[in-house]
């Protein structure tokens, strides 16, 4: 079985020991210059080297023209053979003489000997790779039409070509990765788009050449690019920015035999357009989330096909858990089941842990994740409200039984909404993080400083980001002071309201599209969009604590461990008609005033706590509220 790469070294041999004698015959040398002069003898030794010791046949010129016919034969008799030169020419769909420029290049490339026989042919000793001139005498037009701009050895990016000079002096030489690849290196071409990596097809099948995949789901689009795309393994890649990116991914699929997938974020750029009508021998498929304008795409004979559903099927969660059972809860694209899969190592193959870790990244940028450590116990409210804050839960809990097995159709996704309002301090946060701990999930609290800004269009890109973030991952996504972002809309009178009211307008489409769960906390409800308040599934009025609520918070406030001394939890309930939250950080300054002192808590201590609480609040203080301890606080500072 010939070797097409012997035999590509053989033709290039016979060429250029032709093409050697031919020019000394003509007496014609390089110039001596520097020690780098070419004399008889040397010539003479690389003709014998070159042409296999036979020099009486170099000699004749009829034999050397029949040596040349033979090698020739030789070479497209063993490109019928496996090897990859052959592959390369096959692929790339190189003409005979194409595939000849290829093979002498390569054997040039590999061999200095030639690279001092071509010195001699071209009468220059620093010319030691072929110029488009010597192509032309040695293999024709056909031939050098084949390094063209846009030759079939350009398309397939195989070589490259000097600018830098006439064109009949302008140096051809082979591109690096394909001698690496010659040679056997299979490292990545380092012009390649970094995010770039190779996929196998699942069922490899005769498909287009051309496809265009939209859809949400980035697994998905790649699932169905690959099935729907002539080929079995594919080079999947984000759109190359530069030519040397474009260079790299025609030349790793030709050289791998590989279809290409183009990941497009937005516009198919005119770049894009002008490297796939050119290299026309490769298989193409764009994978975007939305379809193309038609004035974007290249002209080629394309098919366009729509990914299906984004859920990750049974059967792809049986791949990444023991069970599809073992999925808790969690509703995931194919994509997100994807990452997750990656992620499963390193938290000790914990399915709860990789899902948080699914969306921690992106949103920990944009808002503060609390992990949930506060239970049922922790939260003081009438029995009422606390039944309200469990429906809550219950119902995201059991969504998937309701809407996937029962039927009842999801308005307008099964997402849950939950506006908590109230006066601050009352325990809207509190029984968010409850909540979430209830259900297993991270809580993550919404950074405004973080979300708005002044600039126009910016607030929606970051709200954009926090819903993409939060519906990676299984958790609950906290809007605290709801009604800075969710406001009224107002009436236009310049192009400030025009772009508040677009924020608004945004912010119901992105709600009613989301499928996990969001609570909502405002101190003024009034102040809330209607139309946002129409989309709300859940709504609980935190009211201030009565008195029997207040008792249970003053003694829940100091912890079994904290020393107190004879605290009146009738008198404090009774007197001061404050929020849960005031209440807790009465009590906690009080514990660093008994610490500074070396003892227990006492009842004058939370006294001077409350002085300053109601000074942080800005509320006078009466003495019909602080009563017998009046004369206490005011007489200290």
């Amino acid at each position: 079985m010939a070797d097409p790469d012997v035999a590509a070294g053989a033709l290039a041999d016979s060429l250029l020991v032709r093409e050697a004698l031919r020019c000394r015959a003509l007496g014609s040398q390089p110039d001596p210059l520097a020690g780098l002069r070419i004399d008889e003898a040397e010539v003479e030794r690389l003709v014998a080297q070159l042409s296999g010791g036979d020099r009486k046949e170099g000699r004749a010129s009829k034999d050397v023209e029949r040596a040349v016919e033979r090698s020739r034969e030789a070479f497209h008799a063993a490109l019928r053979e496996d090897g990859l030169v052959s592959h390369i020419v096959g692929r790339a769909g190189l003409t005979p003489p194409e595939a000849e420029v290829l093979g002498l290049l390569a054997a040039v490339e590999l061999d200095a000997r030639r690279q001092r026989l071509l010195g001699y042919v071209q009468d220059d000793v620093t010319k030691t790779r072929p110029t488009l001139a010597t192509l032309r005498r040695l293999f024709g037009d056909d031939g050098v039409l084949g390094v063209s701009p846009e030759g079939r050895l350009r398309r397939a990016a195989l070589v490259r070509v000097d600018d830098a000079s006439s064109w009949a002096t302008k140096v051809v030489t082979l591109c690096e990765p394909v001698t690496w690849a010659l040679v056997g290196d299979t490292s990545i071409d380092p012009d390649m788009p970094r995010d770039a990596f190779v996929q196998l097809a699942a069922v490899p099948q005769e498909g287009a050449a051309f496809v265009l995949v939209s859809g949400e789901d980035r697994t998905r689009r790649l699932q169905l690019a690959m099935e729907a795309t002539v080929g079995d393994r594919f080079l999947v890649v984000p759109l190359p920015t530069s030519p040397e990116g474009w260079q790299a991914v025609i030349r790793e699929a030709t050289l791998g035999g590989l279809g290409v997938v183009l990941e497009v974020e937005e516009a198919l750029t005119a770049d894009a357009r002008w490297w796939i009508e050119l290299a026309e021998h490769l298989p193409f498929a764009i994978s975007s989330r939305s379809e193309l304008a038609l004035e974007e795409l290249p002209r080629r004979r394309w098919v366009e096909r729509r990914a299906g559903a984004a859920e990750a099927t049974d059967e792809e969660w049986g791949l990444v858990t023991s069970s599809s059972q073992d999925r808790h809860g969690h509703r995931l694209t194919a994509e997100q089941l994807r990452l997750v899969a990656t992620a499963l190592p390193g938290v000790g193959g914990d399915i709860d842990a990789a899902v948080r870790r699914l969306a921690s990244g992106p949103l920990d940028r944009l808002a503060r994740r609390i992990r949930p450590s506060r239970t049922w116990d922790d939260i003081i409210l009438s029995p009422d409200r606390i039944v309200q804050l469990r429906e809550v839960a219950v119902r995201y809990r059991h969504r998937d039984t309701v809407y996937a097995d029962w039927g009842f159709p999801p308005f307008p996704s099964t997402g849950l909404v939950a506006l908590f309002s109230g006066q601050s301090g009352t325990g809207k946060t509190l029984a968010a993080e409850i909540i979430a701990g209830d259900l297993g999930l991270d809580l993550y609290k919404l950074d405004l400083s973080s979300v708005v800004s002044k600039y126009i269009g910016e607030t929606e890109k970051n709200l954009e980001k926090v819903f993409s973030a939060a519906s990676a991952g299984n958790l609950v996504l906290f809007f605290d002071e709801a009604d800075s972002l969710f406001g009224k809309r107002s009436e236009v009178t310049d192009a400030r309201d025009r772009y508040a009211n677009i924020e608004v307008s945004y912010l119901l489409q992105r709600l009613e599209a989301y499928d996990g769960l969001v609570v909502m906390a405002t101190n003024f409800q009034k102040n809330i969009d209607d139309a946002f308040l129409r989309r709300i599934h859940v709504g609980i009025d935190f009211p201030m604590p009565e008195e029997p609520e207040r008792r249970a918070i003053w003694q829940h406030a100091f912890p079994p461990g904290a020393p107190t001394k004879d605290l009146d939890w009738d008198f404090l309930a009774r007197q001061f008609k404050l929020a849960g939250g005031n209440i807790k950080g009465a009590a906690l300054h009080s514990a660093f005033l008994a610490a500074e002192a070396g003892s227990p808590i006492t009842m004058e201590m939370v006294m001077l706590a409350l002085k300053r609480e109601f000074q942080k609040l800005g509320r006078l203080r009466t003495s019909a509220e602080f009563d017998r301890y009046t004369d206490f606080v005011n007489s200290t500072p």
